[in-house]
């Protein structure tokens, strides 16, 4: 739906009334909720991206879990690299099945019946690792990277010249309510690791500067 505009014409002149009639005509942008694809965009112009109950519920279990057992979260943001150029070449039908393969094939490298990978916007998907150190959870994300790039999914908009993912990690040991900045964390060192390039991971260990606060408090 297109909104128009009623303009008031009482003494303007003819070609006026038309420009203004044409301006009225044109469709107004409206504002999407992003995708945490563009997380960092969005908090940049003020807005503040959804989660998705989902994922905060995936989130707050793993922070409750790991805080009453005194153990490390690790949390991964995954995106696959330069999906916009993906859809473009190849559109909406091939990227879903590019997407849905690149999602089961995440899915089946987690090691423990309990773990989830979820889905976020249109190309990123997040994996809450409770008691999962921070080295283990860098050697997952790498057998998920492997594991995308032996899949063999042409990108011909990619240096690669096949599908990949990039990752971000964000460790913390966990204490009091959820802290919705470990989220941003992860997204933060994944658009960190795309800066680079592709099939890159970034880590960002949260856990000195949780026990500096604590020892503060």
């Amino acid at each position: 739906m297109t909104d128009t505009a009623t303009v008031k014409a009482s003494d303007e002149s003819f070609w006026l009334r038309v420009r203004t009639a044409l301006g009225a005509m044109r469709p107004v942008r409206q504002e999407r909720e992003p995708a945490y694809g563009q997380a960092a965009i969005a908090r940049s112009i003020g807005m503040k991206p959804r989660l998705g109950a989902r994922i905060e519920e995936e989130l707050a279990t793993g922070w409750a879990n790991a805080a009453a057992r005194h153990v490390s979260l690790s949390l991964l943001v995954i995106e696959m690299d330069r999906f916009s150029d993906y859809f473009t070449a190849y559109g909406k039908t091939s990227t879903d099945h590019c997407l849905a393969d690149v999602m089961q094939t995440i899915a089946d490298t987690l090691p423990r019946d309990g773990d989830v990978c979820l889905r976020l916007g249109r190309s990123t998907f997040v994996v809450v690792l409770a008691d999962m150190p921070g080295l283990m959870a860098r050697a997952l994300a790498s057998k998920m990277v492997e594991a995308i790039k032996d899949l063999g999914l042409a990108h011909k908009e990619s240096h690669a010249g096949i599908v990949t993912i990039s990752v971000g990690l964000a460790v913390t040991n966990p204490h009091g309510s959820v802290d919705k900045k470990f989220f941003e964390a992860g997204a933060a060192v994944l658009r960190k690791a795309q800066r680079k390039g592709f099939c890159r991971i970034e880590t960002k260990d949260l856990r000195p500067a949780v026990e500096r606060k604590r020892k503060a408090a």
